[in-house]
């Protein structure tokens, strides 16, 4: 899982099918404390993230796909939650 703020949103007139009606957002990746890594992911938003929240982000292509419910869905990576707070023990 990977920490990260969606910082845009992703357009394109010409794309895979699956891509049809699904939300694409740029995520750059954080450290616990909401500091900006120099990386970046495109994910498919499952649960209506918005441009500033920080998100969790599942990063790994066959969980992906379970996540959409699609054996062969092109995706790698999906938001699978926003995050209220990060505590560090």
């Amino acid at each position: 899982m990977i920490l990260g703020r969606v910082i845009g949103d992703i357009t394109s007139t010409i794309n895979h099918p699956f891509y049809d009606a699904k939300k694409i957002l740029l995520v750059e990746r954080t450290d616990p404390s909401g500091a900006a890594l120099p990386d970046y992911l495109i994910a498919i938003d499952t649960v209506g993230a918005g441009p500033g929240e920080r998100v969790l982000v599942l990063d790994e292509g066959n969980g992906a796909r379970q996540i959409v419910v699609s054996d062969n869905a092109p995706i790698r990576s999906v938001i699978v939650g926003i995050i209220d707070a990060v505590e560090r023990s």
